[in-house]
């Protein structure tokens, strides 16, 4: 008898419901809903229309080299730079020191192509096509030639020096341009000096992600470990690290 209650009270139940579901509800107008659908709709400030040719950078971008001179770039202790400019590439000029931007930047989108040269040497490790991109001066996302070439983790390309490595190595083969697309969130620090937002990137090495919001951990050091000092926005630089390392169509992008 208590089985058959509570099948009988469940088919009532069931049928209140279906009831309740075929009973007519009004009706919303079509201006009613379009109405109700212009709440959550923003329609100001319009964002700037950005040109975007193929093969070339887009149009609010700053050309730091489009391979004809280095007329954006100086050495890092100030004065011309003096890395070597030929049929629109540029390459590494072993002991003339590190390159910067004249410019000071802080949150960008950067895109810069680059080229390891050919092992001829017999290098290995971090001796073959080392250079890096450095954010800031400080904070670098590293250039190897990491095609079959063994070497810690957080130090082969597109690591974030010394520490995060690459989700995944998408490096090609010496003397192959290369390209890394990167998204730089600068560090904010209070008056005093403190941290109060670390630095994030993103890095995209041809066409692949390989660092997904990574946060900073302070500057790049060789040895020892990472730490924030208080700074404003900074140039972008590249590195001499004694490798014949070339790059082209550098451009920046400050958002």
């Amino acid at each position: 008898m208590k089985t058959t209650f509570i099948i009988a009270a469940s088919i009532a139940l069931t049928g209140t419901a279906v009831i309740a579901q075929e009973t007519p509800q009004p009706q919303e107008t079509r201006e009613e809903r379009v109405a109700r659908s212009a709440v959550t709709e923003i329609w100001e400030p319009v964002p700037e229309t950005v040109q975007t040719p193929e093969g070339a950078p887009p149009s609010d971008a700053v050309v730091l080299f489009d391979g004809s001179n280095l007329d954006a770039w100086e050495a890092k202790e100030g004065g011309a730079a003096e890395w070597l400019v030929e049929d629109g590439v540029m390459s590494v000029a072993r002991g003339k020191g590190d390159i910067r931007t004249k410019d000071n930047f802080c949150d960008v989108q950067l895109h810069v192509e680059w080229r390891s040269p050919a092992n001829d040497q017999g290098h290995d490790g971090q001796d073959r096509g080392n250079s890096g991109v450095f954010l800031q001066e400080r904070y670098e996302v590293q250039v190897l030639d990491g095609s079959d070439n063994p070497t810690y983790v957080n130090g082969q390309p597109a690591s974030i020096y010394k520490q995060h490595p690459p989700l995944v190595n998408a490096s090609r083969a010496p003397m192959e341009w290369q390209s890394y697309d990167i998204i730089f969130q600068a560090p904010i620090f209070a008056e005093d000096g403190e941290l109060r937002r670390p630095a994030y990137v993103t890095v995209m090495h041809n066409g692949v992600v390989v660092q997904n919001h990574a946060q900073i951990q302070g500057a790049t050091e060789w040895i020892g470990y990472p730490a924030y000092q208080a700074h404003d926005c900074a140039p972008i630089s590249l590195q001499d690290h004694d490798s014949d390392v070339s790059y082209r169509n550098i451009w920046v992008r400050p958002m």
